[in-house]
């Protein structure tokens, strides 16, 4: 059970978060201006031909979002393991599987909220179909709590990995397949009229799945590091 005073050090691990995010505004808005400039320039690449642009737009969404999530994740952990923060959390009384969880809902936060609430302006720059802008924008509601928690796992499993951002990428980009393949399969279905209610099921049941389980192996690779 969760008790009071475990609440009190997840939401300040979480807020802190949140004030270092604000100081480093530039990190934060990486990832979105390397979204927005994938998706600006794309057109450019293949021509604004609407059906063309319709077609592809939500593997080139995603495969951005994808890519842009990656950007950052090696300072996740590392900034607190340089300078003992993350020591200090292992030896607190509350798990340290449950601490690290305000961190992966920063990270969401920051970058995978973002991506929701822009996804309308992406699928109008890509001509996607109206009917296609729901899909999307339930498929990155759905699908990036899964890239954090996966993300949060590859930064844990990299602290002392010098520029481990590499690593990371090797890391993680087989394990977004999955949610690559079913997100995008969703917009193009409901593009074409289709029902999307199996692969937003399959969506939400891997990121329950991941944001359940990420944990214990954040958790590990961080007491592996620390200790």
């Amino acid at each position: 059970m969760i008790n009071a005073s475990m609440r009190q050090v997840w939401l300040a691990v979480l807020k802190r978060d949140l004030r270092i995010a604000a100081r480093r505004r530039s990190d934060a808005l990486n990832p979105l201006l390397f979204l927005l400039m994938v998706v600006t320039l794309f057109p450019l690449g293949v021509g604004p031909g609407p059906d063309i642009l319709a077609r592809i737009a939500p593997g080139i969404i995603w495969v951005a979002a994808l890519l842009a999530s990656l950007l950052g994740l090696e300072r996740l952990f590392k900034d607190d393991f340089q300078d003992g923060t993350l020591e200090q959390l292992c030896l607190l009384p509350q798990p340290l599987a449950f601490t690290t969880t305000a961190k992966v809902m920063a990270h969401w936060l920051l970058t995978g909220l973002p991506l929701v609430i822009l996804s309308p302006l992406l699928a109008l720059l890509l001509s996607l179909p109206m009917q296609g802008w729901w899909a999307l924008a339930l498929s990155l509601l759905l699908g990036t709590p899964a890239l954090s928690a996966l993300g949060a796992i590859g930064a844990a499993l990299t602290l002392q990995v010098q520029r481990g951002s590499s690593l990371i990428s090797l890391i993680l980009i087989p394990l977004f397949i999955p949610l690559l393949i079913f997100a995008t399969a969703a917009v193009e279905n409901a593009s074409m009229g289709l029902t999307v209610h199996g692969q937003l099921a399959i969506l939400a049941a891997i990121s329950v799945l991941t944001i359940t389980l990420s944990p214990l192996a954040i958790a590990a690779g961080i007491k592996m590091s620390v200790n």
